[in-house]
């Protein structure tokens, strides 16, 4: 039993201890960006199985909670760290374009 539990904590330690470290050094901005991010995409990715109204209120809420103004969020973020390669990388792993437009044609 102790040689899973050790077997365990190594993989975590050195499966997640390089991601832990990258975003640890990116910039607080970009941070906090992929932080809202990725709880953005994690709603968009979430459906009620079957259909509970209640729930998809809840999550319509917190999509548009997270998700509003990341599009340009992530645009202004990439013009400002173009030259930073770990941050560029971080970046690029999101979808651009995700919000819909709005109706009166702005985005």
């Amino acid at each position: 039993m102790r040689l899973v539990i050790k077997a365990v904590l190594c993989v975590l330690y050195f499966g997640l201890g390089p991601a832990i470290a990258v975003e640890a050094r990116l910039p607080s901005d970009v941070a906090k960006f992929v932080d809202q991010r990725e709880g953005c995409d994690h709603f968009r990715g979430e459906f009620p199985d079957p259909p509970d109204e209640k729930r998809m209120r809840e999550i319509e809420r917190e999509i548009r909670k997270l998700c509003t103004g990341t599009d340009k969020k992530l645009q202004q973020l990439k013009r400002k760290y173009a030259k930073n390669r770990t941050v560029m990388e971080r970046l690029n792993e999101f979808e651009e374009n995700i919000e819909a437009p709005s109706r009166n044609g702005r985005s």
